[in-house]
């Protein structure tokens, strides 16, 4: 499959040019501990520069735990991550959000004693925006979530759901990511904002964001990547085409009901 080349903002069109996808984010042999519980023990995994890539399994098989030492926060026992080229192996949070490198956490994590807008522009705090820029960035989150404009004067502890999950997303894109990394974000919601999120997803990645989706809906997050990456109890099992792993009858006795 060939992919197009990813631009430098999340907030602008798709180059046009064609040229074979690369890897942007490499893990090799990377392995978390709590203590003596080994919560990943080999995870091995490329995301595309270009691509929705999907890390699948089942709750507690170590998902989140991959993306948090991703972005550098929890530290890793074990392995190397590469992003574009550069290894940020144990470089600080703040040092891979400036990087591009930017997670929207499990649980959306929103302000909620700040208003919407305030929210927003905090996750343009590292790359510190001026006005104008900022400005720019916040219309183009509002085009894309109205329902984040009506509400921006709010305080984001009254929004739904579904809306503090645009939030979250949102914010991220201030911060410009090259790679976004997402945690369960259909997590708790009702179907039909469900199937509005992953829509937002498709768009994102139609305009040229990458994307590295970790997903317990193992069917959603397979019909939107193009390559998924399955992990049990702390180990990738699985690696292919998501259409292949969709067909797969291991994954399909496993987590699509047969």
């Amino acid at each position: 499959m060939t992919l197009p080349e990813a631009p430098t903002s999340a907030l602008s069109p798709r180059a046009s040019a064609s040229t074979p996808p690369r890897a942007l984010l490499a893990v090799e042999g990377l392995s978390v501990a709590y203590g003596h519980i080994e919560a990943v023990k080999v995870v091995d995994l490329v995301v595309a520069e270009g691509a929705i890539t999907t890390l699948v399994g089942a709750n507690g098989a170590g998902k989140s735990t991959t993306l948090l030492a991703l972005s550098g926060l929890v530290r890793k026992a074990g392995g190397r991550v590469t992003f574009d080229g550069e290894d940020v192996t144990g470089l600080a949070p703040h040092r891979i959000v400036a990087r591009g490198l930017v997670q929207v956490a499990e649980g959306r994590a929103t302000l909620t004693t700040l208003t919407v807008r305030e929210n927003l522009e905090l996750g343009a705090y590292s790359r510190r925006a001026g006005r104008a820029e900022r400005e720019s960035d916040l219309e183009r989150v509002f085009a894309m979530f109205p329902r984040l404009e009506e509400r921006a004067g709010g305080a984001a502890g009254n929004l739904s759901g579904g809306e503090q999950q645009m939030l979250a997303i949102g914010r991220a894109l201030m911060a410009r990511p090259r790679l976004l990394l997402l945690d369960e974000p259909s997590m708790g919601l009702a179907p039909l904002i469900v199937q509005d999120i992953f829509r937002t997803l498709r768009r994102l990645n139609d305009e040229g964001l990458s994307i590295f989706l970790v997903e317990q809906n193992v069917r959603q997050a397979l019909r939107i990547a193009s390559r998924g990456y399955v992990i049990e109890t702390g180990r990738i099992v699985l690696a292919d085409d998501a259409s292949a792993l969709l067909g797969n009858p291991r994954v399909r006795d496993a987590y699509l009901g047969g």
